[in-house]
């Protein structure tokens, strides 16, 4: 796949953002246990909601109402209330990775298009992008709810890619982001230090990295 690539420039990079970009599974946590607590259920401690992370609010919802033993049939009510939840508090312990900043502004001055396609619904990955200072750095943000289709279908990277061209490099930190990128044929750069649950063999990459002003070379190869 990636052999196709070679001796085309990279022109633009897109981003997944939980794990990526932002390590937001504190709050994703505390929004969960709130939800919880108004339920009558007891609090989930955070490596179990981290494991839960990864295709999107609503199936986080679904994994944490199965692990608890809640009735499903007030599925679509408790994915308004932790959305509701979440849109409210989504920013308070959840912190950039670090040198994520300088390394952004770095690959924009050096004249990269930059994106966002992220499971997260759309309101709240732009809410907290803006937060904590990441937003104008990016030309296009697709979240969980932008497409018809969420990761690792390849459709929510394609409709970045149709905005940013397709001479693209994909960044994240999971299996389901190196499935969407090869769903979409781009090569992947695999952020290690997010939320994989597999290791990093086990995933198809062309890059690893653990450290992000590593990218700043990755990029211009």
């Amino acid at each position: 796949m990636f052999d196709q690539m070679e001796g085309t420039r990279v022109k633009a990079i897109i981003f997944d953002l939980d794990g990526t970009l932002i390590d937001s599974a504190p709050d994703i946590h505390a929004s969960v246990n709130k939800m919880l607590a108004a339920e009558g259920q007891a609090a989930l401690d955070l490596a179990t909601v981290t494991a839960f992370i990864g295709n999107g609010l609503p199936k986080l919802v679904e994994r944490v109402m199965a692990h608890v033993g809640m009735d499903m049939a007030a599925f679509e009510r408790v994915v308004a209330d932790v959305l509701a939840i979440y849109s409210a508090h989504g920013a308070e312990s959840t912190r950039v990775y670090p040198h994520v900043p300088e390394v952004l502004k770095v690959l924009k001055d050096q004249g990269f298009r930059l994106g966002v396609c992220t499971n997260k619904p759309h309101e709240p990955a732009v809410i907290i992008l803006d937060d904590l200072g990441l937003a104008g750095f990016f030309e296009v943000v697709i979240g969980g709810d932008s497409t018809a289709a969420k990761k690792p279908d390849p459709l929510p990277l394609r409709t970045a890619m149709a905005a940013l061209g397709e001479d693209v490099l994909y960044v994240g930190d999971s299996e389901i982001d190196a499935e969407t990128a090869e769903r979409a044929g781009v090569p992947f750069a695999l952020f290690t230090e997010g939320y994989r649950k597999v290791g990093i063999d086990e995933m198809t990459h062309a890059h690893a990295f653990e450290d992000f002003r590593d990218l700043v070379e990755i990029a211009g190869r």
